[in-house]
């Protein structure tokens, strides 16, 4: 698998990505254990980069891929959109960092807030 430096960070990541919304969001739920195994099988062919978002579930998204890739600690790099706050009309902006959404990912992450970029 090619890689790819992010920006300046030195972070090097496989040049295909996995993003993970569906997972455990969206319009048929898909099995857990399924998605589990489909991670797994994706660091095995070479993926190093995966993203999800608190907003996928909400939070039920980034629960699963940080169960899924604790095993790969260390070898994946988790990118993770958050500062939504969810209310009665959806999800809407917010600012600063959310530690549940680090807690939820075992904060071993890189973060991106709102997909403004790197932090």
């Amino acid at each position: 698998m090619e890689k790819r430096q992010l920006g300046k960070s030195g972070l090097e990541v496989s040049a295909l990505g996995l993003g993970c919304m569906r997972m455990s969001f969206g319009d048929k739920p898909s099995d857990k254990q399924e998605m589990i195994a489909f991670m797994h099988q994706a660091v095995e062919r070479g993926v190093t980069f995966f993203d999800t978002a608190e907003v996928y579930g909400p939070f039920t998204n980034e629960e699963l891929v940080g169960e899924a890739l604790e095993p790969f600690r260390g070898k994946v790099i988790i990118a993770t959109k958050f500062g939504w706050k969810h209310g009665e009309n959806g999800p809407h902006p917010s600012v600063g960092v959310d530690r549940a959404a680090l807690s939820r990912l075992s904060a071993w992450l890189m973060l991106r807030s709102n997909g403004c970029g790197s932090r």
